[in-house]
């Protein structure tokens, strides 16, 4: 889910060019400003349309929303000062604070999260996260147009539908459906931060990549992006609490080659870098600087269920139960992940606050990480009740991934560990920027995906997989899956609700409609020149209020 672009033949002093030395307060005419590498060049930074943790990062400099998490992971106010739920859960009303500015100066008010929302729900717009995020509110199936099994409208969308309203300029009421406890992690995820409609409306395609036009709300601006090279945001003087920002600008490298991420770390002229060569973890996790922070991310491989060879539970479960994850987690990563035994990870809490994975019900369903010689036998025995013994009448594979991090090396596992069931697999690496549109256009059989989760809520991850969501890389389709999460949708009791999100994993794993593989942690060399800085298990970076330190 995310992961690089570079110009191969571009040298590290010009990599970092326009910047200060990795970010000293002497700078540069520039000022103080911060280089850092998150990931790669990005496919979009539209709030609508960014699918990417690599994106998000970059939103959270130069987006704000609603409310925003702090250093510990909790809810704090933002662009609203505070807010108010009513007894039923079904009206949410935030309070915007005074004085609200959009990064050009021109006046901001309620009315430009109606706007942005209403954007958000659009067929036209086609926004990945549409129904995630705003699924709940009342009036979202007449705004999308009331689809039918099939996902095609049976009215014609009317985005006014949603009842988000702004009584005045800085009031905002949301109308639920059905209660969402967890609304408020929402009003805090980057998919929702406000657009400028003028901006919008006069260039919809292309306002997002330009510099000149893409006016936001956040502590920073954006103020250059050299694609395949640097993206450069700016102190945004108009933002509500500039005085807290001590930093110019961030320079963020814009890096798939691991080597010269590492490269400009060690010579000073990026002081954070996310990407190191692989090869080399066990001697750098040795290193002060090496930094590892859990998230609530799991890696897993996409099977494309609209392929007439993957139609077979069977087969799809024998391509899964061929794959010894803790050799995965302890020998390709070198500890950094760990073994996933279903599609929810570590972290995730359950209705009453105890480990999600204390309150399973069918453990047959999870994986034996410690038997697997009797899951690869189990594999083959699947694939010859499948009428496929050793792989016989199945198509030559392919793989697709981004050559990115550890991507290759568990590419070429997975080409060895398939093998042992006969069956021949191609690796094909994409560029980071390519892929994604591929893989969500469905142009695959297999497929490297994985999710950080947005919220600690498993509706966010299991929503993934409901047949109609845009997230839905895998085409996975099974009508008892998507009424559990339905259910869960309106359930108000806690503990009910949860239960119905237990079923759901336990049916996505008897049909093996995708391939978890590893649950995540977050690896980084950060120098400690960097001050108040923190990274928070959504899988984001906050440099917004950092330092640098003499």
């Amino acid at each position: 889910m995310r992961k690089r672009l570079f110009l191969a033949t571009l040298t590290i002093a010009a990599a970092v060019a326009l910047s200060a030395c990795g970010g000293s307060k002497s700078a540069s005419k520039s000022g103080k400003i911060l280089t850092i590498e998150e990931g790669p060049d990005v496919e979009t930074i539209d709030p609508a349309l960014n699918q990417s943790a690599d994106g998000a990062n970059y939103l959270t400099m130069i987006s704000d929303n609603l409310l925003r998490l702090d250093k510990d992971g909790k809810i704090a106010p933002s662009l609203a000062e505070k807010y108010e739920v009513s007894d039923d859960g079904l009206t949410w009303t935030f309070h915007l604070r005074d004085g609200l500015k959009w990064s050009d100066g021109s006046a901001f008010s309620a009315n430009d999260f109606v706007y942005s929302w209403q954007r958000m729900v659009d067929p036209e717009v086609a926004a990945p996260y549409a129904e995630t995020v705003l699924g709940m509110v009342e009036g979202y199936d007449e705004a999308i147009g009331k689809p039918d099994a099939d996902g095609n409208p049976t009215i014609d969308p009317d985005v006014t539908k949603l009842k988000v309203e702004a009584p005045d300029d800085k009031t905002l009421v949301v109308h639920m459906s059905h209660p969402a406890p967890y609304f408020d992690r929402l009003a805090a995820f980057a998919a929702l931060s406000p657009v400028k409609k003028d901006v919008v409306e006069a260039n919809p395609d292309g306002w997002s990549l330009d510099p000149k036009t893409y006016i936001s709300t956040g502590p920073f601006k954006l103020t250059e992006w050299k694609q395949g090279s640097y993206l450069l945001v700016t102190k945004n003087e108009n933002y509500w609490n500039k005085d807290a920002i001590k930093l110019d600008g961030i320079k963020c490298l814009l890096m798939q080659d691991q080597n010269a991420a590492f490269s400009a770390y060690e010579s000073g002229d990026a002081l954070m870098i996310k990407d190191y060569p692989v090869q080399e973890i066990t001697t750098i996790q040795k290193r002060p600087d090496y930094k590892s922070s859990p998230k609530l991310g799991i890696s897993y491989i996409d099977i494309n269920n609209d392929l007439d060879e993957f139609k077979d539970p069977k087969v799809r479960e024998a391509l899964s139960l061929a794959l010894d994850r803790k050799y995965m987690a302890d020998t390709i990563t070198a500890g950094i992940n760990s073994p996933a035994t279903g599609f929810i990870p570590d972290g995730v809490v359950d209705w009453d606050g105890s480990a999600w994975a204390d309150n399973i019900t069918d453990k047959s369903v999870y994986f034996d990480n410690d038997n697997f010689d009797a899951n690869l036998a189990k594999a083959k025995e699947l694939l010859a009740e499948a009428g496929h013994p050793n792989g016989e009448g199945l198509p030559a594979m392919s793989y697709t991934t981004n050559d990115a991090g550890l991507n290759k090396k568990v590419a070429e596992y997975l080409q060895q560990a398939w093998k042992e069931l006969g069956i021949n697999v191609e690796v094909n690496i994409v560029e980071w920027k390519s892929f994604m549109p591929q893989r969500r256009s469905g142009n695959y059989q297999l497929a490297r995906d994985g999710w950080v989760m947005d919220y600690n809520d498993p509706s966010n991850l299991l929503e993934c997989l409901y047949s109609t969501n845009g997230n839905n890389n895998s085409k996975y389709k099974n009508p008892e899956f998507d009424a559990l999460l339905d259910k869960a949708a309106q359930e108000s009791d806690a503990k009910t609700r949860f239960g119905y999100f237990h079923q759901a994993e336990e049916l996505l794993l008897k049909d093996a409609g995708v391939i978890p593989i590893l649950y995540q942690n977050e690896t980084y060399l950060q120098s400690d020149k960097i001050t108040d800085s923190f990274y928070t298990s959504d899988g984001v970076w906050h440099f917004e209020y950092a330092d640098i330190a003499e």
